[in-house]
C-alpha cells in the first residue's frame, strides 16, 4: 500500500496534547505506524557530558501515531489524501482541494 504521509510533508496534528500544531515530518516509522514530527510530542532528555559534547537537558521530537496527523493542503488545513494516476503514474492529491501534492 502506497504512503499517504511522507518524510518531509507539512502536517497538522488532529488530536492528543499538541493538537493543532504543524510541522515537517522528519522519519517516518511504517511497521510501527508511527512518525516524529519537528516541534511535536516533545520531551527533555537528559544528557550525559563527553569530550565532544556538552551534556544537559536535550529536548527530543518523540514518535506520534499516524493516525492522529492530516497531511496540510495549500491553503493551511488538514486534509485527507488520495491516489489517482496521471500520465501512467501514481500521485497523491488534497481531498479539499484537489490539488496534488
Amino acid at each position: 500500500m502506497a504512503a499517504k504521509l511522507r518524510k518531509g510533508d507539512k502536517v497538522v496534528v488532529l488530536a492528543g496534547k499538541d493538537k493543532g500544531k504543524q510541522g515537517e515530518i522528519t522519519t517516518v516509522m511504517p511497521s510501527a505506524g508511527k512518525a516524529v514530527v519537528e516541534g511535536v510530542n516533545v520531551a527533555i532528555r537528559h544528557q550525559r557530558q563527553t569530550q565532544t559534547s556538552q551534556g544537559g537537558r536535550v529536548s527530543k521530537a518523540l514518535p506520534i501515531d499516524l493516525s492522529n496527523l492530516s497531511l496540510m493542503d495549500a491553503n493551511g488545513k488538514a486534509t485527507r489524501v488520495g491516489f489517482r494516476f496521471e500520465d501512467g503514474k501514481k500521485v497523491r492529491f488534497a481531498k479539499t482541494t484537489g490539488d496534488v501534492i
